[in-house]
């Protein structure tokens, strides 16, 4: 699943790799892949002060997440058998394309089956040890989310594949200078049906998130599997189309800024950054409840164990740390950070200190059955036609 990464200014890990420790001696190094924006460059440096001896760390930032999947297979593929035969052994100082596995790597939720099942990642068993001061620290739906058989799948007595550093939800989004003539303002997904929206909403071209709120609509799980014994699902979402102007995963904030769609439903990691440039815009958190995504840190297939990277972990779990990476990120965390609603911008407020009933109502993508895939894709291909 994309979710597209976001600009977040000069307080976050902007530049092409972040590198402390220059000195001349073989250092103890921890390398790190992460998804742009995720991670505020002052905490990385924070991190650096706070060791006792002398590191080396490698932070880069990676656009998308589905690159970041893609450089875990990458790092797994074995090189052909004729790779170093014939002419090409003999050119001088051919450097290999294929860069050293990270330590750790971003990968978001929706990844972490596939990651799994292809062998890509490994388990952290110092989490499944208890090791770190702050993994008890997290609620249980988190560790829940991690723990997972090799198949990728939620089990209770499977291993712990990743720690979650952040998260947020699908929200609507609207302009709220459009809806004042309709006499309203959308509060859930029941709205999206409401007369005045026709060709005015647009919604992210991804079967499990537009069936799926159809499906909350309904009073349903995000995660049902036999979609095809839903009475009314086919009949909502053919009418839910006809208020559709387009779908689109990547593009789909522009017009709704520019005022060609009204309302669009959308990944809060794209809206939140751009709430505060575009006082028109508000976003809301459906009370019925949305999906929720996380990122993760997970450690790539082969490597060893760092005890620097489970430092680094176990820091961004720190409270403090927590908070500005909330803050800074504008995301939500796995911790509880006590940020006060002073520190949170108004326009953010409500997505940031999200009503707890709401969140319990919510829900994580989990994998679905390859026929339950195969039901939404081939239900959402036939009710956009």
């Amino acid at each position: 699943m994309e979710r597209r990464s976001f600009l977040l200014g000069i307080s976050t890990l902007t530049i092409s790799q972040l590198l402390f420790g220059c000195s001349g001696k073989k250092q103890t190094q921890l390398k790190v892949q992460l998804l742009k924006g995720s991670i505020p460059g002052q905490v990385v440096n924070q991190f650096h002060k706070g060791l006792q001896q002398q590191v080396e760390l490698k932070f880069a930032p990676v656009k998308q997440l589905e690159d970041l999947f893609e450089q875990l297979q990458n790092w797994q593929q074995k090189p052909k058998a004729n790779d170093e035969q014939g002419w090409r052994r003999f050119i001088p100082f051919r450097q290999d394309r294929k860069t050293p596995p990270a330590d750790l790597v971003t990968l978001g939720d929706y990844w972490l089956k596939a990651g799994i099942e292809q062998k890509l990642i490994q388990p952290l068993p110092e989490l499944q040890a208890n090791q770190l001061k702050q993994w008890s620290a997290l609620d249980e739906k988190w560790k829940k989310l991690v723990t997972r058989n090799d198949q990728g799948d939620l089990d209770a007595q499977g291993k712990i594949w990743g720690a979650p550093y952040r998260w947020g939800s699908t929200v609507i989004v609207y302009n709220r200078d459009k809806l004042r003539q309709l006499g309203w303002t959308p509060t859930d997904w029941s709205d999206l049906w409401r007369d005045g929206l026709q060709q005015r909403i647009s919604l992210l071209n991804q079967p499990r998130e537009v069936i799926g709120l159809v499906l909350k609509k309904l009073g349903k799980s995000y995660n049902t599997e036999n979609i095809d014994q839903v009475p009314d699902l086919e009949k909502e979402l053919r009418t839910l189309n006809q208020q559709v102007k387009f779908y689109s995963s990547i593009d789909y904030l522009e017009p709704l800024i520019i005022g060609d769609t009204w309302l669009a439903v959308g990944w809060s990691s794209d809206v939140l950054p751009i709430l505060g440039r575009y006082p028109q815009l508000v976003a809301v958190i459906p009370q019925s409840g949305t999906a929720i995504w996380a990122d993760l840190w997970v450690r790539p297939a082969g490597v060893g164990t760092n005890t620097l990277s489970d430092r680094w972990i176990d820091f961004c779990w720190q409270p403090n740390t927590a908070k500005q990476i909330s803050l800074l990120t504008k995301s939500n965390s796995p911790i509880s950070t006590n940020i006060a609603a002073s520190d949170i911008k108004k326009p953010l407020l409500s997505l940031l200190q999200s009503d707890r009933s709401v969140l319990d109502r919510s829900e994580f993508l989990l994998p679905l059955s390859s026929s339950a895939t195969k039901q939404y894709e081939s239900l959402f291909a036939k009710i956009k036609v």
